[in-house]
Order: structure tokens, then sequence, then C-alpha cells
């Protein structure tokens, strides 16, 4: 599924040159659930806009599903975007005054397929129901709890049917029982789908859910081992 070489980014600011990568050569494979960790500053979210084709390296190779993708123009990156990745994000980045309903529709919006207003809904409520939500479609954000709203911008990152699933500190604003709800969806996800799923995290015991744990410090792997299914803490889920 993933593939990079050698991947670096450095940015400048001002008179200062940082180092955010300094070489990350890695393999993804198909249906992995991945846990990328490290510190303030080590570089994963970088790594992540990368991998998420939100931004380009400086220098080195990232292959997506066998292709290319790092010397991609802006259009064809973001046509890979919609068509091949969902995100999901901390705040959750949800339409405030909109149902949970039309938060997930959204992307469809944009999707080259012009599916009616009609299918754009079942799609919706088949994807919330996926995440456990499908009673709290017509609810709004400030009516949901934030594991609700969390899950409800996963259901959203499904509507493309995406082969790959970024999550960028998914459980960082919820308290730890939450979380661990939150975990068990996107594990379920991974198992039930086939989703590949790369899970951004400061957080060792988040990490732990993956099945496996990629950590960078200042721009480099430091640590690249599989969590054992027997050990972790959603085994047999």
């Amino acid at each position: 599924m993933i593939r990079t070489e050698e991947l670096t980014k450095t940015y400048a600011l001002g008179e200062v040159s940082v180092e955010a990568l300094r070489g990350i050569s890695l393999e993804i494979e198909a249906g992995e659930l991945v846990a990328v960790v490290g510190a303030s500053g080590s570089g994963k979210s970088t790594l992540m806009h990368i991998l998420g084709c939100l931004d380009r390296p400086t220098s080195g190779k990232y292959f997506l599903s066998g292709k290319d993708v790092s010397e991609l123009s802006s259009d064809e990156q973001a046509r890979i975007r919609n068509q091949q990745i969902g995100f999901v994000f901390q705040s959750f980045n949800l339409l405030p005054r909109t149902p949970a309903v039309e938060n997930v529709e959204l992307p469809l919006l944009y999707n080259a397929e012009q599916l009616t207003r009609s299918e754009r809904r079942d799609r919706a409520l088949a994807a919330l129901d996926s995440v456990g939500l499908s009673e709290r479609a017509a609810h709004h954000p400030s009516q949901l709890s934030g594991g609700q709203q969390q899950r409800v911008a996963i259901a959203r990152s499904l509507m493309n049917d995406p082969s790959l699933l970024l999550a960028d500190e998914p459980t960082g604003n919820l308290d730890t029982k939450t979380s661990i709800d939150i975990m068990t969806t996107l594990h379920a996800l991974n198992e039930k789908r086939g989703l590949t799923i790369i899970i951004i995290t400061h957080e060792r015991v988040i990490a732990e859910y993956a099945s496996r744990i990629i950590e960078l410090s200042d721009g480099l792997i430091t640590e690249d081992r599989p969590i054992e299914a027997a050990t972790a803490p959603l085994a047999g889920v």
C-alpha cells in the first residue's frame, strides 16, 4: 500500500532551516493498523501530511498503491485525496449548524459520481450505522458528545470508500473511556473492511491498540515493531 524512500522535509523559518524529516524509509502493507508515535516536533504530523498528499517531500519518493505520488501535480494529488484517502482529525471539523447526516454527506458533493440527493443520504446513513450512530443522524454537533462527534467524523471519512484512513490524534480531545471507544471503532473498521489505517498519536497507551508501532524522534525512525495480537488491548474484538 505505502512505500517511502529516504523522505526528507525541510522548512525555512526566516534564515533558519528546520529538518522535520531526515530520511524516512518504510513500508506499510494493505490492511495494516499502524500507530506513528513521537513527541511534539518529532516529525509525525509532517509525515502524515506527506502520506495524505497534503504536502510534498523536499526529497525522496512516496509510492501509494505502486504509484509515485511525490511528483504529481496539485490537481492529481487532490484527486487521490478525494478518491483514495480518508482523514480524521483531533478537532472533528464538523459544521456546527449542520445535522450529523449532512456533515457525513459533504465529501460526496465533490465526488465525480454525481450522486442524487437520495443516494448521498442513503450512503451517509449507512456510514453512520457502521459507527453505531444511525439514531443520531438528525442531531447537530452541539447535541453530541465528543466521542459521538468523532464517530461522525469517522463516518464522513468513509464516504468515498477510501483504501487508506489517516487519523491525526483522533483521541486527543477525549477522555480515556471515550478514547477506547474510538479505538474500538477504528479497530473494527480495520478488521471488517480490511481498511489500512495509520494513527498519529503522542499517547503510548493509544498506540498499543494498533498492530504495529512506528516511533519517530527528530525526524528519524527510532523504533518499528509489531504488537502481538494476543497482548493488544483489543485482542479478540
